[in-house]
């Protein structure tokens, strides 16, 4: 069996282990997550023809002038809101698999974020489809930040951060 010597003066780099199944299993429920952002997107841009009626039910004493601008807000609003959040899912996706610490922390912060988000979103009356994606987002979060913190996770992060200066 053929081994390769280092070169004279060259130290082989140390193998890194890959990520635990846990953080495996983050990482996938955070690529589940931007695939429900992104149908969400998709089904509210399908749907922005009944947008207009919904906001008029709404706000009856806007005048059509209002209405549009409403309407147009409200649109490009959820665009922006919906690309975000879908690049955020991968974002953190690929820096927690890449064994960024800061990561585990930036998503476990985005998920309180989107925790007050779901529980402001419950206080609404009226918003039941939008509050069930709401609360499936919001699932699939709860179980990427439990993964991200087990124990195997924990030590993954550790190592990946190499040693630290006391």
């Amino acid at each position: 069996m053929y081994q390769p010597h280092a070169s004279a003066g060259q130290v082989p780099e140390p193998v890194r282990p890959g990520p635990p199944a846990s953080v495996v299993m983050a990482v996938r429920l955070m690529y589940a997550g931007a695939v429900v952002s992104a149908l969400s997107l998709i089904v509210g841009l399908v749907t922005i023809g009944s947008l207009r009626s919904s906001l008029h039910k709404a706000q009856p004493s806007l005048t059509p002038a209002q209405l549009h601008s409403l309407q147009s807000v409200v649109v490009v609003g959820s665009i922006f809101i919906g690309v975000i959040s879908i690049g955020l899912w991968v974002w953190m996706a690929l820096m927690n698999r890449a064994g960024k610490s800061w990561a585990r922390i930036v998503a476990s912060v985005l998920f309180g974020l989107d925790t007050l988000f779901l529980l402001a979103g419950v206080a609404r009356a009226g918003a039941a489809a939008g509050t069930l994606v709401s609360v499936l987002t919001w699932l699939i979060g709860l179980f990427a930040v439990v993964f991200l913190w087990r124990r195997d996770a924990t030590e993954y992060f550790n190592a990946a951060s190499g040693p630290r200066a006391r």
